[in-house]
């Protein structure tokens, strides 16, 4: 993903909140399922982490890998992710063409 597609992404996820929170179990298959859920509704997401923020890179890169979605960024205790619907027509975000 370029540059200037996550800047994109990450200013239309300014003004999102959290849909997801990573608590003290951390990754387990009921975060992975919300998180899908989330991303199929709302293609946008951000993830807040009330517990395991020293690891939060780590795990953030484990939630995009079970989820097919992409790390746009994080910001403190929140990281952005993106997937687009994988149908088209359904598809909420249009990305710009550069």
């Amino acid at each position: 993903m370029k540059g200037s597609t996550r800047k994109y992404l990450r200013s239309l996820a300014h003004h999102l909140k959290p849909l997801v929170i990573v608590g003290e179990n951390g990754i387990n298959s009921q975060l992975i399922a919300s998180t899908e859920v989330a991303l199929n509704d709302h293609e946008l997401i951000k993830v807040k982490f009330g517990e395991f923020k020293e690891a939060k890179k780590e795990i953030s890169a484990e939630i995009a890998q079970f989820t097919k979605s992409e790390l746009v960024g994080t910001i403190g205790n929140i990281a952005i992710f993106y997937r687009p619907h994988p149908q088209p027509e359904l598809r909420k975000i249009k990305i710009p063409a550069d």
